[in-house]
């Protein structure tokens, strides 16, 4: 029984081992993490090399996935997409025993448990390792959250954008004395300082420091306690100026309205004004209304004679009208005989006559 024991005993060391122990590492956001898995080969493992390395997500919600891959002297890493690109084995010859990797800008997705298997048959190992991703404290702000008077409460905040849990804080006072009232001491080291009857002693800058595992981030206060001001004349003048702010809307509005109404008013009076001017006569209506005129005395005269009257009243029309007329020119009326008229069926007649502004006479 010794004898197989001891056997076995040798079997067992002298097989392939992964000699880096478990453990769990903490890395900050954007850094990059190593994950060492340092491995031993026996005589008897013959077999090809084989190593995998695997992610079992924080969330357990996924199955364990292959991250990247080394076999038949060829190395694939295009398995995992949240990976894919930021994993590397660390060493360029993977059969000295070295099959470390490295994760670059590490995310909060990466958290999760990483298992590195050795195979070369007939032995096999694995071991598994904690990633922590944290995240620095950043964008840290320092403000006062109160009125700064003396005799007055207000808090002193410190408060990051952004950090992993858990976060320590730490305030200090930078100029004066240096030292930092008593009632405080007891909140140096949280994220809000209570200040109770504040008087003007307090006042200087202050610093605040927060830290985590990973990393630490600090911002700077001037505190500045002033006495009382007057509260009811501020309140006066911001009344006041309210009131004459409405009152300079109210004129504007005023006078705009005012404004469009008298150019409403003066289109109208424009309009009304047209409508009751009489359209202008042309030269041409003029010279017709004196020859219609001289037309309706012709049919008032005997036969005996309108001859003599034809020849001396077409020679009285203004040659002027005529000049201006843009008609065709109006040949003169034929000479005919009263006699010949009458034989021909002539009838005299009445024309009314029109006088030069267009009303008939």
């Amino acid at each position: 029984d010794k004898l197989v024991l001891c056997i076995l005993l040798q079997c067992f060391t002298r097989s392939l081992s992964i000699t880096t122990p478990e453990q769990m590492i903490e890395k900050a956001k954007g850094e990059t993490a190593y994950l060492p898995c340092k491995f031993t080969l026996s005589p008897e493992d013959q077999g090809p090399l084989d190593i995998e390395w695997l992610i079992s997500p924080a969330d357990n919600q996924k199955v364990d996935q292959v991250i990247i891959l080394y076999s038949g002297d060829k190395i694939y890493d295009d398995y995992y997409p949240d990976l894919k690109g930021r994993v590397h084995f660390t060493s360029n010859d993977l059969k000295s025993g070295d099959a470390s990797i490295n994760v670059t800008n590490l995310q909060l997705s990466d958290i999760g448990t990483y298992q590195c298997k050795v195979k070369k048959a007939p032995g096999v190992a694995n071991k598994k390792i904690q990633l922590v991703v944290l995240v620095k404290p950043s964008g840290t702000r320092c403000y006062v959250d109160g009125s700064e008077e003396i005799g007055s409460d207000f808090k002193l905040k410190c408060e990051p954008k952004e950090g992993s849990l858990p976060l320590q804080y730490e305030w200090q006072k930078l100029s004066d004395s240096q030292k930092m009232p008593t009632s405080w001491l007891a909140e140096m080291t949280l994220s809000v300082i209570s200040v109770k009857n504040a008087s003007s002693e307090y006042s200087g800058t202050y610093s605040c420091t927060v830290r985590n595992r990973v990393g630490s981030d600090q911002c700077l206060l001037r505190l500045n306690v002033v006495p009382p001001s007057n509260k009811a004349g501020l309140i006066a003048g911001a009344i006041i100026g309210t009131l004459l702010a409405l009152v300079l809307i109210g004129l504007i509005i005023f006078c705009c309205h005012k404004k469009r109404r008298e150019e409403k008013y003066e289109k109208e009076v424009h309009h009304d004004i047209r409508e009751d001017v009489p359209p202008p006569k042309s030269r041409t209506s003029t010279a017709r209304s004196y020859i219609g005129s001289n037309h309706s005395s012709l049919g008032s005269m005997s036969p005996s004679n309108m001859e003599g009257y034809s020849k001396t009243q077409y020679n009285q029309v203004p040659s002027e009208d005529f000049e201006r007329t843009p008609q065709s020119p109006t040949l003169p009326p034929a000479k005919v005989a009263a006699p010949n008229l009458s034989r021909m069926g002539a009838i005299p007649v009445m024309i009314p006559a029109q006088s030069k502004d267009g009303s008939i006479v």
